[in-house]
């Protein structure tokens, strides 16, 4: 019998179109001989497919696993999650703690930094509350300005004197109502993708190579000159040390299912720091959350078929703690 896969799609984010590109490539990656796809759509507006998902346990019987494709806030920052708990239905990617707290920069942050893991000095404001001054003091030129939630790179600046500081913090305002202003690391971007539960691990890392001055929306989605180097040129032990800084990341934030963690390698020091962790990359034709699996020796479609795996193992795991709850045990 076929696995019934409810493929959930689009959303009231700023990532909405690289949401539906990214569920058409998923869904024609999957086997038709394995599953029977059930499309739900979420419009910009937030208005749901009309088949939409129950919050009602045992109330979806036509759908036995969940494949959220959605990027960005109200999809990868565990709102769905938790109807997709409320309702009880296994679904792919991490769950509503670690979706939050790793969509939250600054959360993520504080979470790696704990750990003794690399992060960029930073600071956080408050939209229309910014002390510039007090900003400058502690951040020095140049800057990264970006919204604490969001993804894909939207909302993002580069800050290189005071006179363009408010400029970009009021322009990322306009995503979020949280701020992050980070020192600007000069040196090299890399990416590494990470799968799994209780024992996560690491693909072979790549390097973006931007065509602008950072890799910015733009660059990622519409210009298409951007360019990636898969491996990423990098020695043995550097290629072990983003590896192990990934998979230290994942389990700083309580990641299950998959996640894509970045990077910047600073040139003056040689050191590498954690930039962010996307809980649910690109899997668009062009995203390389995929493309890293993929020279590890895992092809799409089975990086599919082990997604959906790891929901459905993580989902048996949940009720079996659910049940030694509710019985006193």
């Amino acid at each position: 019998m076929k696995l019934r896969v409810a493929v959930l799609y689009g959303g009231r984010s700023g990532e909405h179109e690289i949401s539906l590109r990214s569920a058409e490539a998923v869904i024609a990656a999957m086997d038709p001989a394995k599953y029977q796809v059930e499309r739900i759509l979420i419009t910009q507006e937030g208005r749901w497919d009309p088949r939409a998902i129950s919050p009602d346990p045992g109330a979806n019987p036509g759908i036995d696993v969940v494949f959220p494709v959605l990027h960005g806030t109200f999809g990868e920052d565990g709102t769905v999650q938790g109807l997709l708990d409320l309702a009880n239905l296994p679904y792919v990617g991490a769950g509503v703690l670690a979706s939050a707290v790793s969509m939250d920069k600054e959360i993520m942050k504080r979470l790696c930094a704990e750990r003794d893991l690399p992060v960029a000095d930073y600071v956080t404001v408050n939209r229309g509350a910014a002390n510039l001054d007090e900003i400058c003091a502690s951040i020095p030129f140049p800057m990264f300005v970006k919204p604490a939630n969001l993804g894909s790179s939207v909302g993002i600046s580069k800050v290189k004197s005071y006179d363009e500081l408010k400029t970009a913090i009021e322009f990322a305002g306009r995503f979020d109502r949280k701020v992050i202003v980070e020192r600007g690391i000069a040196g090299r971007e890399f990416e590494c993708s990470v799968l799994g539960n209780r024992d996560p691990q690491a693909a072979i890392p790549c390097e973006v190579l931007p065509s602008r001055e950072f890799y910015d929306y733009e660059d990622k989605y519409i210009l298409g000159t951007s360019k990636t180097v898969l491996p990423a040129d990098l020695s043995p032990e550097q290629t072990s040390e983003v590896q192990r800084l990934a998979v230290a990341c994942y389990q700083a934030v309580e990641c299950e299912g998959m996640a894509r963690v970045d990077f910047l390698l600073e040139t003056a020091t040689g050191k590498f720091f954690i930039n962010e962790i996307n809980t649910i990359p690109g899997f668009t034709s062009i995203s390389m959350y995929p493309k890293m699996w993929e020279a590890a020796g895992l092809p799409y479609a089975a990086l599919i078929d082990r997604l959906i795996q790891l929901a459905l193992e993580r989902h048996q795991e949940r009720q079996t703690t659910a049940y030694r709850i509710d019985a006193g045990q």
